[in-house]
């Protein structure tokens, strides 16, 4: 049989490669499509979707959301579709300490999670920021409610149950710095969340990413995502490792390119 190969990758489009929520702009956003299609003896299909907005409602409030798709299949099977919406809205965040309310919804088809729901509060500390970098360190709770499709669970006290809801706490370091003059840059997200009530459960996520500028709108990207669960549908595994490639397409800052031009007319150049 002929096998045929289609290969599309579009390009993420981004207008920061993370958004800060300290930034002054009124309005930030980016969205990022890839895609994969093979044909013939095996075929594949990976289709995924991201996109992040951030904008202020009101004076010193910021709302931002992270949202994402995910399907995969493989030999006319299955393997993934999930959906991912992070919400969060900030409360002075130009500030050392401030408030945060966030509301998470989920689904995953092959951890066979039909709905999870989270929502609650916390607050960030604000350790260190300097124009385009910076960390923070976050504390929050929240209350968890998670339906599942099957009742066989790796832990035997939780077998039989359609639903495990629990209060957690969780701990995030969040991250980005430019280095080498701005040659390479590195950010981070990464957070561990116990339940508050049952010590068995808890989950931890680490999401690294590596840029190197290429052109004053191209980055070349390398992402390392490695999640963990300890409460799993028996026979599958607690955790799960992506290592991705990619570039990142950016909007030009007006400023600098202004900037640069007023430094060249000035030097006669």
């Amino acid at each position: 049989m002929r096998t045929y190969l289609y290969f599309f990758l579009l390009f993420p489009v981004f207008i920061s490669a993370q958004i800060n929520e300290s930034d002054t702009l009124k309005l930030k956003a980016n969205l990022g499509i890839t895609g994969f299609f093979q044909g013939g003896n095996v075929e594949t299909v990976i289709f995924r979707t991201t996109s992040e907005v951030s904008f202020k409602p009101w004076k010193n409030w910021i709302f931002k959301t992270r949202n994402s798709y995910v399907y995969q299949e493989f030999g006319k099977e299955k393997a993934d579709e999930d959906i991912l919406s992070l919400n969060f809205l900030y409360i002075n965040p130009e500030r050392k300490f401030y408030p945060l309310f966030l509301g998470f919804v989920s689904t995953n088809f092959r951890r066979e999670i039909d709905l999870r729901y989270i929502y609650g509060a916390g607050v960030t500390y604000q350790a260190w920021r300097k124009k385009d970098n910076w960390l923070k360190f976050s504390i929050s709770s929240e209350y968890e409610r998670t339906n599942f499709s099957e009742t066989d669970f790796n832990r035997n006290n939780y077998d039989g149950l359609q639903t495990i809801s629990t209060l957690r706490g969780t701990f995030w370091v969040n991250g980005k710095y430019t280095l080498f003059k701005k040659k390479l840059i590195l950010n981070h997200v990464s957070y561990f969340q116990p339940s508050l009530e049952e010590s068995d459960n808890f989950r931890w996520q680490a999401d690294v990413g590596l840029e190197l500028p290429v052109w004053d709108f191209l980055n070349f990207k390398i992402n390392y995502l490695h999640t963990y669960e300890s409460i799993v549908i028996e026979g599958q595994q607690k955790e799960d490792r992506f290592l991705t490639f990619g570039f990142t397409l950016k909007t030009i800052d007006n400023k600098k390119t202004k900037k640069a031009a007023t430094q060249s007319k000035a030097t006669g150049s």
